[in-house]
């Protein structure tokens, strides 16, 4: 079988995994765990007892022990079945000890994540803190059973690598995140493996929760397994290791890693009533999602050793030392708690205030020790196995953290106010199209009757016409008769008595008759007239008891809609209601104070309109001359003189008009001719005033500008001085003009090697502290000069080797600020980027520092289509990159 790191062997799993449970009903599992009230919130209000589990595991003879201890039984029994062990006194007599668990040299990697790792992860997914830790003694495995990576053989994989696992599976990526931190306690100094510069955080515990963080490490949120993965690898990179006689790669360091996870929780809280429901109610019963924080914290713990035995010199016997105090300052701590004395010295030792949470807190702990079987590190072993004897009496109080969350509660009712406010739209458009259609129907109705009326109406007084006009002429013909039967007189013939001829009298009163019947027919076609008047608006009118059906069906339809309408209205105003009290809320419950920003300029200094104290003889109306013409009046080597005067006044107007006038081009020469350069570097050198410095750095900024000048800053130690300034400053101002200065000497190709022998990329990389956004771009502009320069050295062939940005660790920061939120850094810092990959050798050196997936984003993201067109270039040029993109199956 082939041997891992410290001796273990990768043989078969003889044993069935199974979960660690404790032996307490209280914290036998994580689905035991009480749980605070949704309503309440309350981190700890409901605290459970849970003590911290140990187990023990063994690590396999090496191939040193095999050769040394052939004569020697080994020290250690294990009986697994019973979970007991037994540690030899001598060759007839035993201490017997009981663990939670014991692993023996077989147990797999897998079965001791499970049976350690998995109850702590399983709790962390439910909302509380968790802890793993391996304690041992110098090269019996701990790092191999926590930080294993398993490149080669996954099923070598650690703890750390086998609980991120877990963590993916059970996170939804929509609503679920994971954020990283890496760090390492070497020398009770806690330091930043992600970003090496930050080597000295601090540690601040809330004084109301007694929780401690870290808010200076560098935070990291992951999405995927691949992503971890790298970042443990250049984490490693930057641990602290050893050769000793113990181990060949001996971690001098405690390494933390620290793992935040926020999940929603769904099912807890009301859901809404119907995706489709539209009603008021719906909407009032509504809460908002909890959200469940957990914390993950996994301790490798440097080994404790015996100098005598590991051989340990000079430094690395300092090394010891300090490993020794803080293990020492937490096996205290552990007696404390077991003893449940009133004292625990927890700030004896950084160690022991990171870890005040695990042993005594509110987190859930899992404690894996590592024992080695050769009977010549027996004291080691026993002191080993008692640390954990006494850390099992320990009780933690487990506390669950959850919160509302307010933002997706937002979020959710403003895609339900504006499903309904479109829902409400449409009903609306639909409601006007519909009364649009009645109104059409009816006009076109009523049009129709207008005219079928008219027509009847004129059929009928035709008629009446007709009828008159024929009675008139039937009277005129009548009249006729009469006037010539009047004109043949009257002789009293008999004959035409006898004839049989109406009188005159009787015929009046024939007409008579019909002229009374033509009045009554028309009377009674007026009559008829009117009556469908009156039955045409009838017609437009409901009659429900018999009347027009349909024209009553649709004024009732219309007042239905009306009544929709209404409650539509309502149901907006209540969701606005709704929406207004939770964001009145989710501002009180959760402030985010922002820090105060300064200005951007960077040439113009304080406005300076003339100097304290000087008396011009000139000047016969007693007016000041201004400052572009100060030094024709005064005399330029005057105003210079007055920068080594007494009065601090007078000194510092007096560089503040040297100040000004450099940031005109047409000054620049005169200045330096006249001894100003000399004047203001010696400002830096020999003052401590902040004012002076800050304003000496910006005129040297402005100077700077010039290549002819640049050279004499160069020669004159003036990268020395402004390094310098940096290191010593703490005013973001003057860390922007210090930054400036560098930035623009940095783009001169002459001066590259010889800038960074003088720390000008060291200070560079040093002002990022300040955190100022105005002088993080001066830094971000002064890399980009940097690279460019590079570039166009490799491209003429005066350059070779990998760049200087990357040999002095600049790599780091550009990764991480190359998405930076300033427009303003993020230009910079991706053009520095496509620079540095630009040359072949750098490649390697992007690939393994997560650079690769930058510029795979600034191809297709960049706003900028000269820096996009750069990236896919290079990307698709350099054919390692062309070969890691394949492999990962990534177009460009």
């Amino acid at each position: 079988m082939a041997s891992g790191r410290n001796g273990f062997q990768k043989g078969p799993n003889i044993r069935t995994s199974s979960s660690f449970k404790s032996k307490l009903p209280s914290s036998s599992s994580s689905s035991s765990l009480r749980r605070s009230s949704p309503g309440s919130l309350a981190a700890g209000a409901d605290a459970v007892s849970g003590r911290v589990r140990v187990a023990v595991r063994l690590r396999p003879q090496n191939v040193e022990e095999l050769e040394a201890d052939a004569d020697f039984a080994d020290c250690v029994e294990l009986q697994p079945e019973l979970k007991r062990l037994k540690l030899r006194k001598n060759n007839w007599d035993s201490d017997t000890y009981e663990f939670d668990e014991v692993l023996t040299e077989y147990a797999s990697q897998k079965r001791v994540y499970e049976v350690v790792a998995k109850p702590v992860v399983e709790s962390v997914l439910e909302g509380y803190n968790g802890t793993v830790m391996a304690y041992g003694q110098t090269g019996t495995g701990k790092t191999y059973t926590l930080g294993r990576l398993g490149d080669e053989d996954t099923s070598a994989r650690g703890i750390m690598v086998r609980s991120l696992e877990d963590i993916f599976s059970n996170l939804f990526q929509q609503t679920d995140s994971v954020t990283v931190s890496y760090l390492q306690l070497y020398m009770e100094t806690i330091q930043d493996l992600l970003n090496p510069a930050n080597d000295n955080i601090s540690i601040v515990e809330d004084q109301k929760t007694g929780d401690v963080s870290l808010p200076g490490a560098t935070v990291v949120e992951i999405r995927d397994q691949q992503s971890f993965l790298e970042l443990l690898r250049i984490g490693e990179a930057h641990r602290f290791a050893a050769n000793t006689k113990l181990n060949t790669e001996s971690s001098r360091s405690h390494a933390i890693l620290m793992v935040q996870v926020r999940r929603s929780v769904f099912g807890r809280e009301t859901e809404f009533t119907s995706e489709h429901d539209g009603s008021a109610n719906g909407v009032n019963n509504f809460k908002p999602p909890i959200i469940r924080k957990g914390k993950l914290v996994v301790v490798d713990l440097a080994g404790s050793e015996r100098i005598h035995k590991s051989g340990s010199e000079g430094h690395t016997l300092v090394e010891a030392k300090s490993i020794n105090l803080s293990l020492s300052a937490l096996g205290k701590c552990i007696n404390a708690l077991a003893e449940h004395s009133a004292h625990v010295p927890v700030r004896d030792s950084k160690l022991t205030r990171l870890l005040k949470d695990s042993f005594g807190g509110t987190s859930r702990t899992s404690l894996v020790i590592t024992i080695g079987p050769s009977p010549r590190h027996r004291a080691e072993t026993a002191s080993t196995i008692l640390f954990g004897q006494r850390a099992m009496k320990v009780e933690n109080m487990l506390k669950i953290k959850e919160e509302f969350d307010y933002k997706s509660l937002s979020k959710r009712l403003e895609i339900q106010l504006d499903r309904l406010t479109a829902e409400n739209e449409r009903r609306l458009k639909a409601y006007e199209d519909e009364v649009e259609r009645i109104r059409l129907e009816a006009q076109k109705r009523i049009s129709e009757t207008e005219r079928d009326s008219a027509e009847a109406l004129r059929e009928e007084k035709m008629k009446c016409q007709m009828d008159y006009m024929e009675s008139i002429k039937q009277l005129e013909e009548k009249m006729l008769k009469q006037q010539k039967h009047a004109s043949n007189g009257f002789n009293g013939t008999s004959h035409a008595a006898e004839g049989g001829m109406p009188s005159s009298n009787e015929e009046v009163s024939e007409l008579k008759k019909l002229l009374q019947n033509e009045v009554q027919q028309r009377k009674a076609a007026e009559e008829e007239i009117k009556n469908l008047k009156d039955r045409l608006l009838k017609s437009m009118k409901p009659e429900p008891a018999g009347g027009n059906a349909e024209a009553y069906n649709l004024q009732k339809m219309l007042e239905e809609e009306r009544q929709q309408k209404k409650k539509l209205e309502e149901e907006l105003i209540a969701l606005r209601s709704q929406l207004s009290h939770l964001n009145l809320e989710a501002s009180q419950t959760s402030s985010c104070p922002d820090g105060s920003r300064m200005g951007n300029g960077f040439v113009g200094l304080d406005s300076v309109s003339s100097l304290r104290h000087l008396q011009f003889k000139d000047g016969s109306d007693g007016e000041r001359p201004s400052i572009s013409n100060l030094h024709e009046k005064v005399g330029l080597h005057k105003i210079l003189s007055l920068l080594e005067s007494d009065d601090p006044n007078v000194r510092i107007h007096a560089v503040k008009v040297v100040a000004n006038l450099a940031a005109e081009e047409a000054n620049q020469g005169k200045i330096v001719e006249a001894g100003g350069l000399s004047s203001l570097l010696m400002l830096l050198r020999s003052y401590e005033d902040e004012t002076i410095r800050r304003i000496a750095a910006g005129a040297v900024a402005n100077l700077a500008m010039n290549e002819f000048n640049q050279e004499l800053i160069m020669a004159q130690g003036g990268i020395g001085l402004l390094a310098m300034t940096a290191s010593d400053a703490e005013d973001p101002q003057t860390l922007r003009m210090v930054a400036g200065a560098i930035a623009n000497l940095c783009g001169n190709d002459k001066l590259q090697t010889r800038l960074r022998s003088e720390g000008g990329i060291k200070a560079l990389l040093g002002m990022v502290r300040s955190r100022h956004p105005d002088v993080l771009s001066q830094v971000a502009r002064g890399i980009a000069n940097f690279a460019k320069c590079e570039s166009r050295a490799v491209t003429q062939g005066t350059k070779y080797g990998r760049s200087l940005l990357i040999e002095d660790g600049t790599l780091p920061w550009i990764v991480q600020n190359a998405n930076n939120e300033a427009s303003l850094i993020r230009r910079h810092v991706e053009l520095a980027l496509c620079h540095l990959a630009q040359h072949e050798v750098n490649a390697k050196d992007l690939i393994s520092g997560g650079a690769l997936w930058e510029l795979v984003r600034i191809s297709r993201d960049c706003s900028r289509d000269d820096i996009r067109a750069l990236a896919c270039r290079t990307l698709t040029s350099s054919p390692t990159f062309v070969a890691e993109l394949r492999r990962l199956r990534i177009d460009v």
